[in-house]
């Protein structure tokens, strides 16, 4: 496609939204444009997730309309450029944006379209996976929340969604900088709870193999961590999380003390 627009700057029908058009409605229309609801999933950092719209915007003074992904995570809006488009009404412009993200592989697509012997991407396969895709958001999630207000309550203070190492592209739920302790929550689908998981039954080869990199990129980390000092607790979402928050408070307490008596017995 030819970049840019020739002749007059596009009508505001081409990009702009009707009037009065509702949130609920807004999403119908994604969904429309996308060609279904799961054909908006779209890849994050650390094999996350999340559902996308597209945001058409027409800068001013210009004949060009850009496209860019749009989607939030813990209340904060992310945004990715796409490309640009050309069609003459805003139903055309969204549909081609959404063509272009699948095209530059920044959405996750549907088993139904690759070959069942294709496992070089991940998709979609069924409706229990794909909602398993769309509850996967990146931070802030129902268990974290709970995991957090039951360790806040234990009196303890920590940082979230940190890495507890600045050089290593890991990222901890908790992390307690002053006695080197890292939490994880591991969601049971994602990393393969050995009580919960369930294997796919369509595309099973590519499931399996994407589990255990999962499985095998924890064990790189806790080793990671470990060497550095570091205390690595992983909590399963299933677990009861007020019962791990006290693991939380006591591995931290230990950890803590075990420092103190360290610095005593240097300074004697």
């Amino acid at each position: 496609m030819t970049s840019g627009w020739w002749g007059e700057r596009p009508p505001d029908t081409a990009w702009r939204p009707s009037p009065g058009l509702s949130m609920a409605a807004r999403g119908r229309e994604q969904d429309a444009a996308a060609g279904g609801h799961e054909n908006r999933i779209i890849r994050l950092a650390d094999d996350r997730s999340a559902i996308a719209s597209i945001r058409l915007r027409l800068p001013p003074k210009s004949r060009r309309l850009y496209a860019y992904l749009r989607w939030s995570i813990g209340g904060q809006t992310f945004e990715r450029y796409v490309g640009e488009v050309r069609g003459t009404n805003r139903a055309e412009n969204l549909a081609e944006a959404w063509r272009i993200a699948r095209d530059r592989e920044f959405t996750i697509p549907k088993s139904s379209s690759k070959p069942s012997g294709d496992t070089d991407k991940p998709w979609a396969s069924t409706p229990a996976v794909r909602a398993v895709m769309r509850a996967n958001k990146g931070k802030d999630t129902k268990p974290e929340l709970r995991l957090r207000s039951a360790v806040h309550a234990l009196g303890l203070r920590y940082r979230v969604s940190a890495r507890p190492l600045p050089s290593i592209r890991r990222t901890a739920d908790l992390v307690f900088a002053g006695p080197k302790v890292a939490v994880f929550l591991d969601g049971c689908f994602w990393h393969g709870c050995p009580e919960h998981h369930r294997p796919a039954r369509r595309n099973s080869e590519f499931w399996k193999s994407k589990i255990e990199r999962n499985r095998e990129r924890d064990r790189e980390t806790d080793q990671k961590l470990t060497e550095a000092g570091w205390a690595v607790l992983r909590i399963w979402e299933h677990e009861d999380l007020k019962s791990a928050a006290q693991r939380v408070a006591d591995l931290v307490q230990a950890r803590k003390a075990a420092q103190s008596r360290a610095k005593t017995t240097r300074g004697g």
